[in-house]
């Protein structure tokens, strides 16, 4: 499968910080390929040097073959790209804030009117085209930008943080949409701050710093994570959280949900150590187990290796 997206050495500072940092990155033709990373990774600045919105410093990359700044404005024809916060008309309706975009794209007048149905009909927005943009649910604003986004049939779909704000049956719903724009070739690539929604993806690349540092599918990320996780559920989750970070043999703990995650190296060797102290220091365990790591325990840890290390 050849490559339709390729960063080399990809390179971008804001005075003295540097948000993208000799990035390097392949994405594979008609595959969804998400960019995860905690705030200020360099996620949006890299989507957006990839969409031709801002110059690199140095590096190059190109998509589909085009350069992103020799052929800005080829790729510009190609993609489109959903910023986190997209400009839809809210004095709009969903039905002429199609048509806007279709005049903005140069859509063929002849070809407007069963694009636009077809896009009502794959967001399900048909029964609200006469409704203002403004009047519309966060999950039907969102729809209706990817649909805005699709009126010119990209090959290419840059989506940044496409789903916040956004209730879980939205969320599924414009993911659903996302999987039905794959099976049509579209090469897709997302970021999100979802854990789930990372696992959804083909590829993910787990960014910090502006550095790439661990690229891979979500299962094989997840079968090379050696560490063991821990579940307990204490008295006080919030005291234990506390008093297991100032062990030395902890190597990290973090409230998941309602149960407290401790990463060790060897689950039968800590987990007596565990339940000593905890009885020693008057701290109550309700229940302590093995579990499988999840994407989200695999995610927490390699981020924190890398904050480390540096």
């Amino acid at each position: 499968m050849k490559c339709e997206i390729e960063i080399n050495s990809l390179t971008k500072s804001f005075g003295d910080i540097t948000a993208v940092d000799h990035l390097d990155l392949r994405v594979k033709s008609g595959t969804i390929f998400g960019l995860i990373g905690p705030d200020g990774a360099g996620k949006t600045t890299t989507m957006r040097m990839l969409c031709s919105l801002i110059s690199p410093d140095s590096g190059t990359a190109k998509i589909g073959g085009n350069d992103i700044i020799t052929d800005s404005e080829k790729i510009k024809l190609d993609i489109g790209y959903m910023p986190q916060r997209f400009s839809l008309y809210g004095d709009l309706t969903v039905l002429e804030n199609l048509i806007f975009y279709a005049e903005i794209y140069q859509v063929p007048k002849n070809e407007r009117e069963k694009k636009i149905s077809y896009l009502l009909k794959f967001s399900n927005l048909e029964k609200h085209s006469y409704k203002l943009a403004d009047q519309l649910s966060g999950g039907m604003k969102q729809k209706l930008a990817l649909a805005c986004n699709l009126i010119h049939t990209p090959k290419y779909l840059f989506l940044d943080e496409p789903t916040i704000g956004v209730d879980p049956v939205a969320r599924r719903e414009l993911w659903k949409i996302l999987f039905e724009l794959k099976e049509k070739g579209v090469t897709i690539f997302v970021s999100t701050p979802y854990m789930d929604e990372a696992e959804r993806c083909d590829e993910i690349g787990l960014i910090s710093n502006g550095r790439i540092i661990k690229k891979d599918t979500p299962n094989k990320i997840i079968k090379d994570f050696t560490k063991h996780i821990i579940s307990l559920y204490s008295t006080d989750n919030y005291k234990a959280k506390d008093f297991l970070i100032s062990l030395d043999y902890i190597e990290d703990a973090y409230l998941l949900g309602e149960e407290l995650h401790i990463v060790v190296d060897n689950y039968e060797d800590k987990k007596g150590k565990i339940m000593r102290d905890f009885k020693e220091n008057n701290i109550g365990i309700y229940d302590i187990n093995l579990v499988n790591p999840s994407f989200e325990d695999v995610f927490v840890n390699i981020v924190k290796n890398e904050k480390d290390r540096l």
